[in-house]
């Protein structure tokens, strides 16, 4: 796209994974953009514990045929990553630990992908009416990690189902853990944003009249979290979340029979070794173990640490006495978007607002899972963005004000 030298700057509001998707975009798109970041580093929830425990917030992935994958790979960014190869997985149900996975969840599984799950119902009552009330718990157990929500059973069944099958059907053949953590492809990420010509600005926090003042300047993508946006665009403009999820990261010495993943269907606890993908996470001889778990309204950190404890004690019996190095967190209000029953990702905050300005995150209106609606709605955004350039550039001469 060509572009006046009087076009607009296009404004991208926060430096995580939607916003340099967003400004990247419309750099190459052949417009000028800068990207404004509050904190001294970018990458968002995409940043990772120094060496030598490379932590990142929480267990994560990337995932072949995603809509993030695909981004990536256009641009040679989605390697150095690794797949899991013969991954040792431990379910933990009833109180015991196994590597097979209970009837009553294989049940529901089989059956997951051929059932029409519906909108208006939640998914504990819509499983229980087809399989019975432990497979219902079995499966919300199983979505936990899917949603990052302290009770998946509570949603709509057709938010929570596809989901299930959608991942079974990627795990773990199709997943794939970065080298160097989450922090290190953050990185790749903005040196792409710069090589294309995005301007970037850490230590930049933007206030509501900065906001205004940009405005005036050119369209404004926000891709903060919500509880940004609503710092931002005022409290009636975006819901609160008030959902945390609580993190624990335990650095310990190499046992051969230790499980890559636990998957504690009855605490909704996940748990991944990524250390043994991606060797460079964790001294040599030693591995690193990521826990997430979601914190029930009024639940205390030190109670959700307490949960995650009991699963690895269940998992990974001896796993105390080889510790040497350990972290615990909590997020809160970054957890994505989920759908309650009634709704759908329609009924979510809309990309493209009525005042110059988009928006881009995991918690917005635009098809996908967690990381895939980031990248959705970013790229909507930056084509909104461009559009509006374009159409500036056509009616004014190349000169445009964003009333």
């Amino acid at each position: 796209m060509s572009t006046s030298r009087t076009a607009p700057t296009v404004t991208v509001i926060g430096g995580g994974i939607a916003g340099l998707v967003a400004a990247t975009e419309i750099a190459e798109g052949g417009a000028p953009v800068r990207l404004l970041e509050a904190r001294s580093r970018l990458g968002g929830r995409a940043v990772s514990n120094p060496e030598p425990w490379i932590a990142n917030l929480g267990p994560h992935a990337l995932f072949t045929g995603t809509e993030l994958w695909r981004w990536l790979k256009v641009r040679r960014l989605h390697k150095p990553s690794r797949m899991p190869t013969n991954p040792r997985i431990v379910f933990c149900w009833s109180g015991e630990a196994s590597r097979v996975p209970p009837r009553e969840l294989l049940r529901g599984v089989f059956h997951l992908s051929a059932a029409d799950a519906p909108v208006d119902v939640d998914l504990r009552t819509w499983a229980t009416g087809r399989w019975g009330p432990d497979t219902a718990r079995a499966l919300a157990g199983l979505a936990a990690p899917l949603t990052y929500d302290y009770d998946p059973g509570r949603l709509s069944a057709a938010f929570v189902a596809p989901r299930i099958s959608y991942f079974l059907r990627r795990q773990p053949t199709r997943a794939r853990y970065v080298a160097g953590g989450w922090g290190a492809l953050a990185e790749r990420m903005a040196v792409h944003a710069r090589a294309v010509g995005v301007a970037i600005e850490v230590d930049s926090k933007v206030d509501p009249v900065g906001l205004d003042d940009f405005r005036r300047q050119g369209p404004v993508i926000i891709a903060v979290s919500q509880a940004g946006a609503r710092r931002l665009l005022g409290p009636d403009a975006v819901a609160d979340d008030d959902r945390c999820v609580a993190l624990l990261d335990v650095g310990i010495k190499c046992h051969r029979r230790d499980p890559f993943l636990i998957w504690d269907l009855d605490q909704a606890v996940f748990s991944t070794r990524a250390s043994a993908i991606v060797p460079d996470v964790a001294p040599e001889g030693h591995d690193l173990i990521q826990l997430s778990v979601g914190m029930a309204p009024g639940e205390s950190v030190h109670s959700a640490e307490v949960r995650m404890e009991e699963t690895l004690d269940l998992a990974m019996p001896n796993w105390r006495e080889r510790t040497v190095w350990r972290r615990r967190a909590s997020v809160r209000a970054s957890t994505g978007a989920i759908d309650m029953p009634g709704t759908t990702w329609r009924d979510r905050p809309p990309v493209e607002r009525d005042d110059g300005v988009w928006m881009a995150g995991d918690w917005l209106a635009s098809p996908g899972h967690l990381a895939e609606v980031s990248v959705t709605s970013a790229v909507e955004a930056a084509r909104g963005a461009l559009g509006r350039i374009r159409t500036c550039a056509h009616g004014s001469g190349g000169r445009c004000s964003i009333p």
